[in-house]
């Protein structure tokens, strides 16, 4: 049996079968090139799906709210200001077709771009880590930090009483009376045997802190003055040192009560923590006050902070710079002003849901427009001035 195999094998012509074989090596190509059209047809409908997303047809829901100057309303209804003027480029230079949402907080923006309500937000959103959870951000378009509104017709004798109260006054007046004890111990020692008027115990100690305490002021001094030389050398010095001490002293009140006539009663975060300030809640100053510490009032709306500011109801009112020197300028240029200080930086973005394909589209043109003379042009005619970012 073995052998009749063998033998037809070796019968059959290898020439025979050369026709199938060319046959199933052309088979095998056309599979590849069908295979290959294949792969090219699929990657080809998915980027005409991914495209068609962003096409003119498709017209997306931009959610925002206003915020001066960034987001305003004509008396015809339309909307400007700084962003929707930057999304009005971008959306042209994409072709795209689109619609704007109102709203009246960020959470609500916010809210529904997680729920995949919206497309994109708009407006003045600040991109936090705690919003990067919930949602994505495009690159940051401006970049400011929170400004200080205070009242601008601030009495003078409120800041005195507010610079005598001030926890680094007692410091300083605790300072000079711990050294006028000091020097007067040192006195007291020095004379106590050898001086009628410093004899004594508790008698004559008292008389050495009286009388470094008059010297101090540079008044009465030569009066029951030490008469040892170790205690004049010490009276000597003391009285030099004081005119210095006093001179310092006087400097920094002065400095301080210059300080507020020209700035208010805040200069500094660490100022916000003695004063009364006011914050619209829900936004990024709250959460700001919560890390730094500090105690606040809340307002629903930046306006309804302002008014009470005006009223003296609060002594200062912190809120993003940029909303709040527009609405200053606008409604309160005569009775509030702000500071010129900025904290706690800050960066605004576009918030889109998370894992949007908008986001790659967005973020190249978003970048050419900040970097083009139209965006400094744009930031001057709102803002007065020109900003870099």
């Amino acid at each position: 049996m073995t052998r009749t195999v063998l033998s037809i094998a070796h019968d059959i012509n290898p020439l025979s079968i050369s026709w199938p074989m060319s046959r199933l090596k052309a088979a095998e190509a056309k599979a590849a090139t069908a295979l290959t059209a294949a792969v090219f047809f699929i990657c080809g409908a998915g980027q005409a799906q991914s495209e068609y997303q962003f096409t003119p047809e498709k017209e997306l829901v931009i959610a925002t709210k206003e915020a001066p100057p960034f987001v305003m309303k004509r008396s015809d209804g339309t909307l400007y200001g700084i962003s929707i003027d930057l999304w009005r480029q971008i959306a042209e230079q994409l072709h795209l077709r689109y619609h704007f949402s109102e709203h009246e907080t960020v959470q609500e923006l916010l809210r529904g771009i997680e729920e995949g309500s919206f497309d994109a937000a708009i407006a003045a959103v600040t991109a936090t880590g705690a919003r990067e959870r919930v949602v994505d951000f495009t690159q940051p378009f401006y970049s400011t930090g929170l400004g200080v509104a205070v009242p601008a017709d601030e009495n003078a004798w409120t800041s005195v009483f507010r610079t005598m109260l001030s926890f680094g006054f007692f410091q300083a007046v605790l300072a000079l009376v711990l050294l006028a004890v000091c020097v007067g111990c040192l006195i007291w020692l020095l004379e106590r045997n050898k001086t009628e008027h410093f004899n004594g115990g508790l008698k004559g100690l008292g008389a050495g802190v009286w009388w470094s305490t008059i010297a101090m002021t540079r008044g009465g001094a030569g009066q029951n003055a030490p008469a040892t030389l170790a205690g004049r050398i010490v009276a000597t010095a003391w009285m030099i040192a004081s005119v210095i001490t006093i001179a310092i002293f006087t400097a920094g009140i002065t400095s301080t009560l210059t300080k507020r006539e020209l700035q208010g009663v805040v200069h500094s975060v660490n100022d916000l923590r003695s004063v009364r300030v006011g914050a619209t809640t829900g936004t990024t100053t709250v959460e700001y006050f919560g890390r730094q510490r500090i105690s606040y009032h809340g307002f629903p709306t930046p306006q309804a902070g302002l008014e009470a500011l005006q009223a003296h109801r609060i002594d200062a009112f912190v809120y993003d710079k940029p909303l709040l020197t527009w609405l200053v300028l606008q409604e309160y240029s005569s009775t509030l002003r702000v500071l010129d200080i900025t904290f706690d930086t800050q960066n605004y973005a576009i918030a889109l849901p998370k894992g949007s394909a908008l986001r790659p589209i967005l973020d190249a043109p978003l970048l050419e427009q900040i970097e083009s003379d139209w965006w400094e042009q744009a930031l001057f005619q709102y803002l007065g001035k020109k900003e870099s970012n």
